[in-house]
């Protein structure tokens, strides 16, 4: 029995799952809390779990990791309603918890706030592709004589790209997120940012050697799951991932709207990481668009987000109560800017024929059937939330959280990745 072991590092838990590689059999899975002070120490703890007795120790690891709370971004753009908000848009679908925004030209007391809000990495945007470059370049300047050692992913007007090149040495330069008005081009800063929170979250924060095991983002790896599911099935998926810090909500559309999806230019395959939405580093996140989108939530879930985002490894009644009603406003509200096509760039999507509706996340795994049942009928029934809902669809519950082990898989062991999906979602 030739064996791999999947494991998920997330902000919360660290997952692991045994496969099986000539079967595509899952084989075992285990779990322990992840522990961001030493990362190794819970995900050694978590393989063990899922190989004891097993003839593991020589396996491969696949490992993809969310932890630390998500990406801390700042984002910085010529003015806020255009510029600021496109890059706003781009850090959230990034899987990034955006901290600070700001805009116009950077002065002393913009610096200062800006470095208050303590960004992993700050993304600067500003002006259309040939129009005002005075105010990219400004804020470039200001942040060169800062000296100040946060990374930095410029994705603005490419007429100025070489001189700000010149002037921050050392900045990821990328295209424009919004090269004309109306435009929203957010996938290169999106893969810039990824590559960022790999090389400088992960390995900054937690050391070479996690660095070196952690072969994507746990949304990428989702993503290449929900994909070979997709199409091994034909199928139209939804996937809605509830985590503690993001909410990340994926849409692979069947072949038959495949067509019409391209025409309307936006993508068959989608994701969107909503690093507001989460319920435990993110929980306040939840209640701000809760009310913002108008949904009913009660007034002590605030104090219940406060918190959990106060201490994440809060396990005071995970599977129910207020865990249960931030994790069924996060679903909404991410399915909601997903379908909208309002988080992402992807455009608005018509997920009407999407037939299976896969929830995961800690929170659903957790609750009895009916209460995981409860979120998703949710989302299923949100008439009010702009966007059309599939006419015929079927709930299943990641329990065993075979996404991430599926894409992990994927692109070395495709058939293996494919019957596990397979055997545990659509029995």
């Amino acid at each position: 029995m030739t064996l791999a072991v999947c494991a998920d590092v997330g902000s919360t838990w660290t997952k692991a799952a045994v496969v099986d590689l000539a079967e595509g059999r899952l084989v075992a899975t285990g779990a322990h809390p992840t522990t961001t002070t030493d990362i190794m120490t819970g995900l050694s703890a978590a393989v063990g779990a899922s190989s004891a007795g097993l003839r593991a120790a020589s396996s491969p690891w696949y490992v993809c990791s969310s932890a630390g709370g998500g990406l801390r971004l700042a984002v910085v753009g010529y003015e806020r309603l255009v510029t600021a908000e496109a890059g706003h848009r781009v850090g959230l679908s990034a899987g990034a918890r955006v901290v600070h925004v700001a805009a116009g030209p950077l002065d002393a007391a913009g610096l200062r706030d800006l470095r208050a809000a303590r960004p992993d990495v700050l993304l600067l945007v500003g002006g259309t592709d040939g129009g005002d470059s005075e105010t990219l370049l400004h804020n470039a300047g200001r942040l060169a004589r800062s000296r100040w050692r946060v990374p930095v992913v410029v994705a603005g007007n490419a007429d100025a790209r070489e001189e700000v090149a010149a002037v921050l040495s050392g900045a990821t330069i990328v295209d424009n997120v919004l090269p004309r008005i109306g435009v929203l081009r957010p996938g290169p800063a999106r893969a810039a940012i990824r590559e960022v929170f790999l090389r400088h979250v992960i390995g900054g924060k937690f050391g070479r050697r996690f660095a070196g095991l952690v072969r994507a983002a746990t949304p990428d790896a989702v993503l290449a799951g929900v994909e070979l599911l997709a199409d091994r099935t034909g199928r139209g998926l939804l996937v809605i991932d509830v985590g503690g810090a993001t909410t990340d909500v994926y849409s692979a559309l069947p072949p038959s709207a495949d067509q019409t999806a391209e025409a309307a230019g936006t993508l068959p395959r989608a994701r969107t990481v909503e690093g507001d939405l989460g319920v435990r580093w993110s929980a306040p996140g939840v209640v701000a668009a809760a009310v913002a989108e108008k949904l009913p939530h009660g007034e002590s879930l605030a104090e219940a987000a406060r918190v959990r985002a106060a201490n994440p490894a809060f396990a005071g009644d995970s599977g129910s109560g207020a865990d249960l009603r931030l994790a069924t406003l996060a679903a909404i509200v991410g399915a909601r800017r997903h379908a909208r096509g309002e988080a992402g760039g992807f455009g608005r999507r018509d997920l009407r024929e999407v037939s299976l509706v896969i929830g995961s996340g800690g929170v659903l795994r957790a609750s009895s059937t009916g209460d995981a049942q409860g979120v998703l009928d949710a989302v299923l029934s949100d008439h009010g939330g702009g966007w059309p809902l599939p006419r015929a669809a079927t709930t299943v519950v990641d329990r065993e959280y075979v996404l991430a082990a599926g894409g992990l898989l994927a692109a070395d062991h495709p058939d293996a990745a494919a019957a596990l999906l397979l055997g545990q979602l659509c029995p």
